[in-house]
Protein backbone atom coordinates (compact mmCIF):
# COMPACT_ATOMS: atom_id res chain seq x y z
CA UNK A 1 0.00 0.00 0.00
CA UNK A 2 1.37 3.07 -0.97
CA UNK A 3 0.25 6.83 0.94
CA UNK A 4 1.54 10.28 1.05
CA UNK A 5 1.11 12.68 3.89
CA UNK A 6 1.60 16.15 3.10
CA UNK A 7 3.75 18.11 5.21
CA UNK A 8 4.33 22.22 4.68
CA UNK A 9 7.50 22.18 2.43
CA UNK A 10 6.37 18.67 0.29
CA UNK A 11 4.89 15.00 0.03
CA UNK A 12 6.40 11.99 2.52
CA UNK A 13 5.77 8.74 0.73
CA UNK A 14 4.26 6.59 3.28
CA UNK A 15 4.31 2.83 2.05
CA UNK A 16 3.07 -0.46 3.76
CA UNK A 17 4.05 -4.09 3.86
CA UNK A 18 0.52 -6.01 3.68
CA UNK A 19 2.46 -8.48 5.18
CA UNK A 20 3.45 -7.09 8.16
CA UNK A 21 0.32 -5.01 9.30
CA UNK A 22 -0.03 -4.88 12.99
CA UNK A 23 -3.46 -7.13 13.56
CA UNK A 24 -4.11 -5.14 16.69
CA UNK A 25 -3.79 -0.91 17.37
CA UNK A 26 -4.97 0.13 20.68
CA UNK A 27 -4.61 4.26 21.20
CA UNK A 28 -4.77 6.18 24.10
CA UNK A 29 -6.47 9.70 22.39
CA UNK A 30 -4.74 12.01 25.36
CA UNK A 31 -4.89 15.88 24.80
CA UNK A 32 -7.99 17.34 24.05
CA UNK A 33 -8.17 19.51 27.36
CA UNK A 34 -4.87 20.91 26.88
CA UNK A 35 -5.81 21.40 22.92
CA UNK A 36 -8.90 23.13 24.02
CA UNK A 37 -6.76 25.50 26.40
CA UNK A 38 -4.47 26.28 23.81
CA UNK A 39 -7.29 27.86 21.92
CA UNK A 40 -8.90 29.40 24.91
CA UNK A 41 -11.34 27.16 24.68
CA UNK A 42 -13.39 24.81 27.56
CA UNK A 43 -12.46 22.02 27.84
CA UNK A 44 -15.78 19.92 26.51
CA UNK A 45 -15.12 21.61 23.35
CA UNK A 46 -11.72 19.86 22.99
CA UNK A 47 -13.42 16.31 23.26
CA UNK A 48 -15.72 17.11 20.67
CA UNK A 49 -12.57 18.34 18.29
CA UNK A 50 -11.63 14.66 19.50
CA UNK A 51 -14.25 13.23 18.05
CA UNK A 52 -13.25 14.35 14.53
CA UNK A 53 -10.09 12.38 14.78
CA UNK A 54 -12.09 9.38 16.42
CA UNK A 55 -14.04 9.34 12.51
CA UNK A 56 -11.17 9.73 10.72
CA UNK A 57 -8.70 6.86 12.28
CA UNK A 58 -11.55 4.20 12.06
CA UNK A 59 -11.63 4.82 8.48
CA UNK A 60 -8.33 4.87 7.91
CA UNK A 61 -7.84 1.20 10.14
CA UNK A 62 -10.73 -0.20 8.01
CA UNK A 63 -9.31 0.80 5.15
CA UNK A 64 -6.05 -0.19 6.06
CA UNK A 65 -7.29 -3.72 7.08
CA UNK A 66 -6.51 -3.42 10.74
CA UNK A 67 -8.16 -6.46 12.03
CA UNK A 68 -8.39 -4.85 15.96
CA UNK A 69 -8.59 -1.50 16.91
CA UNK A 70 -9.17 -0.53 21.21
CA UNK A 71 -9.54 2.67 21.47
CA UNK A 72 -9.20 3.91 25.85
CA UNK A 73 -12.62 6.66 25.22
CA UNK A 74 -12.89 6.43 29.22
CA UNK A 75 -10.73 5.17 31.82
CA UNK A 76 -11.88 4.22 35.63
CA UNK A 77 -10.14 7.58 36.83
CA UNK A 78 -12.06 9.36 34.71
CA UNK A 79 -14.93 9.64 37.14
CA UNK A 80 -12.72 11.91 39.46
CA UNK A 81 -12.99 14.72 36.64
CA UNK A 82 -15.51 17.62 37.31
CA UNK A 83 -19.39 16.25 36.62
CA UNK A 84 -19.74 18.72 34.25
CA UNK A 85 -17.06 17.20 32.10
CA UNK A 86 -18.29 13.54 33.20
CA UNK A 87 -21.88 14.53 31.71
CA UNK A 88 -20.52 15.99 28.67
CA UNK A 89 -18.02 13.24 27.66
CA UNK A 90 -21.02 10.32 28.55
CA UNK A 91 -23.38 12.81 26.09
CA UNK A 92 -20.73 13.04 23.62
CA UNK A 93 -20.62 9.32 23.45
CA UNK A 94 -24.33 9.21 22.52
CA UNK A 95 -24.28 11.79 19.96
CA UNK A 96 -21.45 10.31 18.31
CA UNK A 97 -23.06 6.48 18.19
CA UNK A 98 -26.60 8.07 17.02
CA UNK A 99 -24.83 9.76 14.55
CA UNK A 100 -22.10 7.59 13.30
CA UNK A 101 -23.64 4.05 14.02
CA UNK A 102 -25.22 3.26 10.90
CA UNK A 103 -22.57 4.35 8.87
CA UNK A 104 -20.35 2.26 10.99
CA UNK A 105 -22.50 -0.80 10.55
CA UNK A 106 -23.20 0.20 6.22
CA UNK A 107 -19.09 -0.18 6.31
CA UNK A 108 -19.28 -3.47 8.07
CA UNK A 109 -17.35 -2.53 11.21
CA UNK A 110 -18.37 -4.06 14.89
CA UNK A 111 -18.61 -2.31 17.64
CA UNK A 112 -17.65 -3.51 21.09
CA UNK A 113 -16.67 -2.59 24.55
CA UNK A 114 -14.19 -3.69 27.20
CA UNK A 115 -14.91 -2.37 30.78
CA UNK A 116 -17.51 -1.94 33.21
CA UNK A 117 -20.24 -0.80 30.58
CA UNK A 118 -22.99 -1.25 33.78
CA UNK A 119 -21.49 1.30 35.83
CA UNK A 120 -22.35 4.28 32.62
CA UNK A 121 -25.60 6.08 33.35
CA UNK A 122 -28.18 4.52 32.23
CA UNK A 123 -29.05 6.76 28.92
CA UNK A 124 -25.06 5.98 27.55
CA UNK A 125 -25.27 2.26 28.61
CA UNK A 126 -28.56 1.53 26.31
CA UNK A 127 -26.72 3.52 23.48
CA UNK A 128 -23.79 1.58 23.78
CA UNK A 129 -25.58 -1.73 23.57
CA UNK A 130 -28.06 -0.31 20.41
CA UNK A 131 -24.66 -0.19 18.76
CA UNK A 132 -23.21 -3.65 19.50
CA UNK A 133 -26.22 -5.20 19.02
CA UNK A 134 -26.76 -3.63 15.71
CA UNK A 135 -23.01 -4.36 14.15
CA UNK A 136 -22.89 -7.65 16.26
CA UNK A 137 -22.35 -9.35 13.16
CA UNK A 138 -20.26 -7.07 11.12
CA UNK A 139 -16.81 -8.97 9.94
CA UNK A 140 -14.39 -6.27 9.55
CA UNK A 141 -12.74 -4.26 11.27
CA UNK A 142 -12.97 -4.36 15.27
CA UNK A 143 -13.34 -1.54 17.49
CA UNK A 144 -12.98 -1.86 21.20
CA UNK A 145 -14.21 1.10 22.81
CA UNK A 146 -12.91 1.35 26.45
CA UNK A 147 -15.79 2.38 28.43
CA UNK A 148 -15.38 2.53 32.58
CA UNK A 149 -11.78 0.61 31.90
CA UNK A 150 -8.88 0.14 33.83
CA UNK A 151 -6.18 -2.45 33.70
CA UNK A 152 -5.64 -3.30 37.50
CA UNK A 153 -9.80 -3.84 37.83
CA UNK A 154 -9.65 -5.60 34.35
CA UNK A 155 -7.10 -8.12 36.33
CA UNK A 156 -8.89 -8.13 39.40
CA UNK A 157 -12.47 -8.83 37.77
CA UNK A 158 -10.69 -11.76 35.89
CA UNK A 159 -9.29 -13.09 39.16
CA UNK A 160 -12.55 -13.15 40.76
CA UNK A 161 -14.28 -15.05 37.41
CA UNK A 162 -11.36 -18.14 37.96
CA UNK A 163 -12.01 -18.03 41.70
CA UNK A 164 -15.97 -18.24 40.96
CA UNK A 165 -14.87 -20.78 38.35
CA UNK A 166 -12.85 -22.93 40.81
CA UNK A 167 -15.22 -23.14 43.26
CA UNK A 168 -17.92 -24.73 40.94
CA UNK A 169 -15.29 -27.08 39.74
CA UNK A 170 -15.24 -25.87 36.28
CA UNK A 171 -11.30 -25.65 36.47
CA UNK A 172 -8.81 -26.64 39.12
CA UNK A 173 -5.69 -24.02 40.33
CA UNK A 174 -3.76 -26.65 38.39
CA UNK A 175 -5.04 -25.55 35.15
CA UNK A 176 -4.11 -21.97 35.50
CA UNK A 177 -1.73 -20.62 33.30
CA UNK A 178 -0.84 -17.42 31.03
CA UNK A 179 -3.50 -18.69 28.40
CA UNK A 180 -6.02 -19.59 30.90
CA UNK A 181 -5.86 -16.47 32.78
CA UNK A 182 -6.10 -14.27 29.51
CA UNK A 183 -9.20 -15.90 28.58
CA UNK A 184 -10.85 -14.91 31.27
CA UNK A 185 -9.87 -10.85 30.36
CA UNK A 186 -12.27 -9.37 28.34
CA UNK A 187 -9.84 -9.18 25.44
CA UNK A 188 -10.57 -13.09 25.33
CA UNK A 189 -11.39 -13.29 21.67
CA UNK A 190 -8.82 -11.31 19.84
CA UNK A 191 -4.92 -10.91 19.76
CA UNK A 192 -2.84 -8.75 21.83
CA UNK A 193 -1.80 -5.42 20.67
CA UNK A 194 0.94 -5.35 18.18
CA UNK A 195 1.11 -1.54 18.65
CA UNK A 196 0.24 0.81 21.26
CA UNK A 197 -0.18 4.69 20.54
CA UNK A 198 -0.23 7.29 23.06
CA UNK A 199 -0.83 11.35 21.73
CA UNK A 200 -0.38 14.59 23.13
CA UNK A 201 3.88 13.54 24.37
CA UNK A 202 2.90 11.70 27.51
CA UNK A 203 4.85 8.53 28.25
CA UNK A 204 2.82 6.62 30.48
CA UNK A 205 0.42 3.83 29.88
CA UNK A 206 -2.16 4.70 32.59
CA UNK A 207 -3.83 1.61 33.22
CA UNK A 208 -4.50 0.68 29.83
CA UNK A 209 -4.56 -2.88 28.67
CA UNK A 210 -1.93 -3.46 31.29
CA UNK A 211 -1.71 -7.51 31.21
CA UNK A 212 -1.84 -7.84 27.38
CA UNK A 213 1.03 -4.85 26.13
CA UNK A 214 3.84 -7.39 27.44
CA UNK A 215 5.49 -7.37 24.70
CA UNK A 216 3.35 -4.46 22.24
CA UNK A 217 5.57 -1.76 20.53
CA UNK A 218 4.76 1.65 22.12
CA UNK A 219 4.79 4.76 19.44
CA UNK A 220 4.32 8.08 21.08
CA UNK A 221 4.05 11.18 19.46
CA UNK A 222 3.54 15.22 20.46
CA UNK A 223 0.33 15.56 18.46
CA UNK A 224 -2.37 15.98 20.82
CA UNK A 225 -5.76 13.87 19.88
CA UNK A 226 -8.11 17.01 18.53
CA UNK A 227 -5.36 16.97 15.69
CA UNK A 228 -4.19 13.08 15.12
CA UNK A 229 -4.98 12.33 11.86
CA UNK A 230 -4.87 8.90 9.06
CA UNK A 231 -1.32 10.19 7.64
CA UNK A 232 -0.21 10.05 11.09
CA UNK A 233 -1.54 6.76 12.00
CA UNK A 234 0.07 5.35 9.15
CA UNK A 235 3.06 7.01 9.86
CA UNK A 236 3.01 4.84 13.33
CA UNK A 237 2.05 1.82 11.17
CA UNK A 238 5.36 2.46 8.46
CA UNK A 239 7.61 2.46 11.93
CA UNK A 240 6.38 -0.57 13.66
CA UNK A 241 7.43 -2.66 10.25
CA UNK A 242 11.01 -1.35 10.66
CA UNK A 243 11.08 -3.10 13.88
CA UNK A 244 12.25 -6.06 15.04
CA UNK A 245 9.77 -8.06 17.68
CA UNK A 246 11.73 -10.75 19.30
CA UNK A 247 9.56 -11.49 22.29
CA UNK A 248 12.53 -12.40 24.21
CA UNK A 249 14.41 -14.35 21.46
CA UNK A 250 17.65 -13.33 20.56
Amino acid sequence: MKFFKSSPSSLQEIILDNEKLPQHIAIIMDGNGRWAKKRFLPRTLGHKAGVEALRDIIKTASNTKIAYLTLYAFSTENWNRPNDEVSALMELLVEYLRKEGEELHSNNIKINTIGDIDGLPEFARKEVLRAKELTKNNTGLWVNIALNYGGRDEIVRGIKRIAKDIKEDKISIEDINQEVFSSYLETANMPDPDLLIRTSGEYRFSNFLIWQSAYTELWFTDILWPDFRGEDLLMAISDFQKRERRFGKV
